[in-house]
């Protein structure tokens, strides 16, 4: 039987919502071990001048407990 904990990351990039998922996924992975998914919560844009400096993403991601 395994028990999973789901913990709540904020990422951002400058390029894309693709690339901040990314972002989140890859930081997760170097202090969570067994990652197992996510699942995003909400997306925003930093405007500045009228364009879109800035995505973000907040998700929810899901990794199995050690025994």
């Amino acid at each position: 039987m395994s028990v999973a904990r789901v913990t709540e990351i904020i990422a951002s990039s400058s390029k894309g919502f693709d690339e901040a998922v990314q972002s989140g996924i890859d930081r997760a992975n170097k202090t969570l071990e067994q990652v197992k998914g996510a699942w995003i919560q909400d997306q925003q844009v930093k405007v500045e001048n009228g364009k879109i400096v800035e995505y973000r993403v907040t998700m929810k991601v899901t990794f199995v407990l050690k025994d």
